[in-house]
């Protein structure tokens, strides 16, 4: 069966053309079979390798050291992989970004002596990138995929770069594995499909043959992977760096970026549609926020621990698979990243920005962390490859600090350095090196044993309590994702031995979670796990721990549907409430044009003209939606089949909906299940997120909104609606299936 699904396109286009094809026989002297049992993986330069899965280090069973440059095969296995693209980057091609600045609101100087980190009364210029991983720059933004969340601060000691994601963990503890776990994630060689999506075979073969990636599996099989927005998503530093204080002592350091609106998602349906409908949907969100000076913030933190108890957990601290939990290190938040401008072009600043993990300031180290170590060479090839030598000189990447050195000359140099000597000792003692009282950098005289070989220590092995206690800790609904997301992803594998081999591994995570997915996706009932479950949770890992800091809707995308004969008071009064909330409304109507209310005169010439029409935008570029009564207006929305689906499908996709006067009926008509309840009487009804009142006036629209729950009138009830986000219990209880979407 191998042979004949890797059979070369070579033989093929033989046995179609017979021999008349001269090209194919001088392409076949260039032709490989990777079914071919016999070979093995070999250098470039035909050297047979035994492993290409450790990068070598000085290590011991006990300890992971640092990786050494003599490791000619990582070196050219990484190499060839940061070449591959020219000139999009190989992985996070999809990419938008904004300026906006740092701010410490607490010294960091116990554990540090970099500027950055304790010098409160600075504020130091970023540039900040969000990214797809997987996708090409002509990808959506909205498919299921890790997020790339990269920061470069723009310090007085020099460029600080935060490489990270919106993930804590990744797929490998080893930069050598690197090329092949995003050459399993990209599209398959044989036909470039699947674009910018991981539910194909190489992937789910590549995770099950690596349980290291189990952990970071469940996390992308999870609603992390499809955010709401880039404003509502955390951001990692993800690697193990280290802190160095004035005293010479040395902590190890995680870097955690937490949003002011909350962790927040799409669900699948919605975001299999914005991929479609409005592919720039992340994009034009995080320009949108910012040009209404509506800016993102984040709070900054730090995870610390002190050198001497790197030993005291029973998983690796230098382990990239692995998460340091709140409970066994809390998070210190200090400072606040804000965005605050949009860039003036993307080509020059959002495409050639540029970031290096190997970037760092006085006070920041590098761990020996062996995914850290790899990405420190990785990267700047990298740039070297898509920018050339000269690429830290581009306006979006330079420094604000003095840079002087004895580099020289390389294409597309800007820099025009006078004098006559450009090495150093020289004659003149010109740009001589800096002391540690001048601000240099000095690496920490870390101590170094163990024996040189491809290994990693004995903690590295364990791959799967973490998965498990990430599982654990999902609320109800978040879990009834991930096995939709895992039955999305193994039916789009067409070969058994990866949906049947995948349902087996994750029997030893959770046997019911293995259960169904393996129900759904035509796997073998999984057999008893050998491993025994641990059942722990922990705080940090659900999206439901991270609320907005304050219940608010700013930013929040609102269409109010409206027809000819709308009601104006209930349209004016949620409008105005709303917008002072910071909240963006969308009028949407049959038609872009004026719309007249009832009893509004035509020749008034007055009417309100539609942001957008029906079928110009759909419900899912939209966090809620708001229908005023007016009964003509009602009466032309029921026989428009399209605004009954946008009721439908905010209701499918746990939207809070809002509703008044005649409206009521329209949206009950829509989404009357089993379970559901409406205003009849004038009472303002809060049923599953629907808030509605079937009477209004104008005095029932204040603008100071109160977001309390169960508040008993309809702003303050919508508002909160809106809020929350999603009204998952509507998932939970069934009732947003039973709609037609």
């Amino acid at each position: 069966m191998a042979s004949s699904i890797l059979a070369s396109a070579t033989e093929k286009v033989q046995e179609t053309l017979g021999e008349r094809s001269k090209k194919v026989a001088d392409l076949s002297a260039a032709t490989k079979d990777v079914g071919d049992k016999s070979h093995r993986i070999t250098t470039d330069f035909g050297v047979k390798q035994t492993n290409t899965d450790h990068w070598l280090t000085v290590s011991s069973e006990d300890h992971t050291g640092p990786t050494l440059l003599e490791d000619s095969h990582g070196r050219e296995k990484i190499h060839r992989f940061d070449h591959e693209r020219i000139p999009e980057r190989v992985v996070h091609a999809r990419g938008a970004g904004a300026f906006g600045k740092f701010t410490l609101f607490e010294s960091a100087a116990d554990v540090t002596n970099a500027g950055v980190l304790t010098d409160t009364s600075r504020e130091t210029p970023v540039f900040v990138r969000f990214s797809t991983v997987l996708g090409s720059r002509g990808s959506a933004d909205t498919v299921r995929d890790v997020r790339g969340f990269a920061i470069k601060f723009y310090t007085e000691e020099g460029n600080w770069d935060i490489v990270g994601n919106n993930i804590p963990v990744f797929f490998i503890q080893d930069a050598i594995k690197f090329p092949d776990v995003i050459h399993a994630g990209k599209p398959e060689p044989n036909n470039e499909v699947p674009q910018a999506q991981s539910a194909h075979n190489n992937f789910w073969d590549f995770q099950y043959l690596h349980p290291e990636a189990t952990h970071m599996f469940f996390w992308t099989m999870s609603d992390r992977a499809i955010p709401r927005s880039y404003r509502m998503m955390q951001g990692f530093g993800v690697n193990t760096f280290t802190l160095t204080n004035d005293k010479g002592e040395r902590n190890f350091v995680k870097f955690i970026f937490t949003p002011s609106l909350g962790v927040n998602s799409l669900v699948w349906d919605e975001a299999l549609k914005l991929a479609g409908q409005d592919p720039d949907f992340h994009r034009k969100d995080l320009w949108e926020a910012i040009e209404s000076n509506a800016f993102p913030k984040w709070k900054f933190g730090i995870q610390v621990i002190p050198e001497s108890k790197e030993h005291d957990f029973e998983f690796d601290i230098l382990d990239a698979t692995k998460i340091w939990t709140e409970d066994l290190v809390p998070i210190r938040y200090i400072g606040t990243l804000e965005l605050n401008r949009n860039p003036d072009e993307y080509f020059p600043q959002t495409e050639q920005v540029a970031f290096c993990t190997s970037h760092l300031v006085p006070g920041i180290g590098f761990s020996d962390d062996p995914l850290l170590q790899g990405r420190n060479f990785s990267y700047l090839d990298t740039q070297l490859s898509r920018l050339g030598v000269n690429w830290q000189e581009l306006p979006i990447n330079k420094p604000v600090c003095p840079v002087m050195n004895h580099n020289r000359d390389g294409a597309m140099r800007h820099t025009i350095t006078k004098g006559s000597v450009n090495y150093w000792p020289n004659r003149f003692e010109a740009v001589k090196p800096a002391t540690v009282q001048e601000g240099g950098y000095v690496d920490f005289p870390a101590n170094v044993a163990g024996i040189k070989a491809r290994m990693k220590s004995k903690k590295f092995k364990e791959h799967f309590n973490q998965a498990e206690l990430f599982y654990n800790s999902m609320s109800e609904h978040e879990k009834a994702h991930i096995v939709a997301a895992l039955g999305f992803e193994l039916d789009h594998c067409d070969d058994p031995i990866v949906y049947k081999r995948l349902c087996e591994r994750l029997v030893l995570i959770d046997p019911e979670l293995a259960e169904a997915v393996a129900d759904m996706v035509g796997g073998d009932s999984p057999a008893k796990a050998e491993r025994q479950k641990h059942n722990k949770k922990a705080k940090g890992l659900s999206q439901e721990d991270f609320p907005p800091f304050t219940p608010t809707i700013a930013t929040r995308r609102i269409a109010i549907i409206i027809a000819e004969g709308y009601d104006a008071i209930a349209y004016n009064g949620v409008k105005a409430a709303i917008t002072a909330a910071g909240a963006l409304t969308f009028t949407i109507a049959p038609r872009r044009n004026a719309i007249f209310a009832e009893g509004e005169s035509r020749e008034s010439g007055k009417g309100v003209v539609a942001d957008h029409h029906l079928e110009g935008m759909r419900s899912t570029m939209f966090d809620s939606i708001f229908i005023p009564g007016g009964a003509k207006s009602i009466e032309t929305l029921r026989k428009n089949g399209r605004a009954v689906h946008w009721v439908r499908e905010a209701f499918g996709h746990l939207k809070a909906i809002g509703a008044t006067g005649e409206a009521v009926q329209f949206v009950r008509d829509a989404c009357d299940v089993s379970g559901m309840s409406f205003s009849t009487a004038g009472e303002v009804v809060d049923s599953y997120g629907v808030i509605t009142s079937s009477k209004v006036s104008p005095d029932g629209f204040k603008k100071a909104i109160d977001y309390v729950k169960g508040a008993t009138d309809f702003m303050g009830a919508y508002a909160f609606a809106i809020s929350q986000h999603k009204n998952y219990q509507r998932k939970l209880d069934g009732l947003s299936v039973m709609v037609a979407y």
